[in-house]
């Protein structure tokens, strides 16, 4: 992998960036949609890509899970797999340890939309999730599927990549929880950097690795993280874990960790990725951030337009001859009408959440695509 900034903003740390692998290139900055068992739900791989999307992230727990590594290797690695031709990324597990723990026990996301009662912290130092044992060397937990126990730390998450053959994998980390207490996050630190360490050790492939920031919303924690992982070398660098209580928190984080990560090295947002996020993120820095949110509201029957958000679902749009939005030159909004997409919900055909995912994901990268030409053009 080769990555190269090509443009910086006088305004801002927005960068426009080319990054380069075996499978093509990526301009950046770009979204990342999500495919999490080695699809975009509902859609061909041919389909996603004409969606402009240039690259795609899979999750490697899931993927683990079902089939297992060893059949997708088998076949000849992921992208032969799902015959995308595209570059590919591959997570590394390690939010699935927050959502399968602290996340399922207290029901809060990356970002605190609420705090449970008057308390804002309730995970202190030895706190241990319900169903997840956290240990010093990775994670015990049963699987969802079938109940078994499993084990997955820095050495398992690595070869798991590596059978799956994507173009960047990440380290292996703790994603924390909104909740944890700053004694907790101290702890969790620790153990991560010596896990992300251990992955530099054990990959023995020409895969890209990229290292992850942690230290949740605490300034000292979030430097210190972003110094260390900074320093050592991986090809890349991932912002992750939890993010805060607000949007402002989130800024915050971002302006605390960039000063201290390689310039010359893509940085990656992990799991971030509303509309109104990313003019902030990318003038934070960012060069990737990959998000569910254009695929799973298409599901649900949200289209994201110049207008705002529709609900397809809703009886008024039965009569509405309007494409889903006039200015996009999708394949969606060139051949249907909002009354036929809604009948399609309506009356519960797949197909509905079919063109709405296609329309949402070029709808996002043409927003993207938007904010690289207002860099170019010295705007933003």
């Amino acid at each position: 992998m080769e990555f190269k900034v090509i443009k910086w903003s006088n305004k801002s740390r927005a960068r426009l960036g080319v990054l380069k692998t075996s499978h093509g290139e990526v301009e950046t900055p770009a979204f990342v949609p999500v495919a999490t068992q080695a699809t975009v739900k509902t859609l061909t791989s041919a389909e996603v890509e004409k969606t402009k999307s240039q690259l795609l992230i899979a999750n490697t727990f899931h993927l683990h899970l079902k089939p297992g590594e060893a059949i997708v290797k088998k076949m000849k690695g992921l992208h032969e797999y799902m015959r995308w031709k595209r570059p590919l990324m591959t997570d590394s597990g390690g939010f699935q340890v927050f959502s399968l723990g602290f996340g399922m026990d207290t029901q809060v996301g990356k970002v605190l939309k609420f705090f449970p009662g008057a308390q804002t912290e309730v995970l202190h130092q030895n706190a241990q999730p319900k169903t997840v044992k956290i240990l010093p060397d990775g994670v015990r937990f049963r699987s969802p599927i079938d109940g078994k126990e499993l084990f997955i730390g820095p050495k398992e998450s690595i070869k798991i990549q590596e059978a799956l053959g994507a173009d960047i994998i990440f380290t292996f980390d703790e994603c924390t929880s909104p909740l944890a207490a700053y004694d907790y996050i101290k702890e969790s630190l620790k153990r991560t950097h010596e896990w992300e360490k251990m992955c530099l050790k054990i990959k023995k492939s020409k895969q890209a690795l990229f290292g992850i920031v942690q230290g949740s919303r605490f300034r000292d924690l979030r430097e210190e993280s972003a110094a260390y992982i900074g320093g050592l070398p991986f090809d890349g660098f991932g912002i992750g874990g939890d993010l805060g209580s607000s949007k402002k928190t989130m800024k915050n984080i971002l302006d605390w960790t960039m000063p201290h990560l390689p310039e010359e090295k893509p940085r990656h947002l992990l799991g971030i990725g509303y509309l109104e996020d990313m003019e902030m993120v990318i003038k934070s820095g960012v060069d990737l951030f990959d998000c569910i949110v254009p695929t799973h509201y298409a599901r649900r029957g949200i289209a994201f337009t110049d207008t705002g958000k529709l609900n397809m679902s809703k009886t008024v749009f039965l009569s509405d001859k309007k494409p889903l939005d006039r200015t996009c030159k999708c394949e969606v909004c060139g051949s249907y009408t909002r009354s036929y997409i809604t009948h399609l919900f309506k009356a519960k055909e797949i197909t509905a959440m079919r063109l709405l995912t296609t329309h949402n994901l070029f709808y996002y990268n043409t927003f993207v695509e938007g904010i690289r030409e207002k860099i170019k053009k010295g705007v933003l």
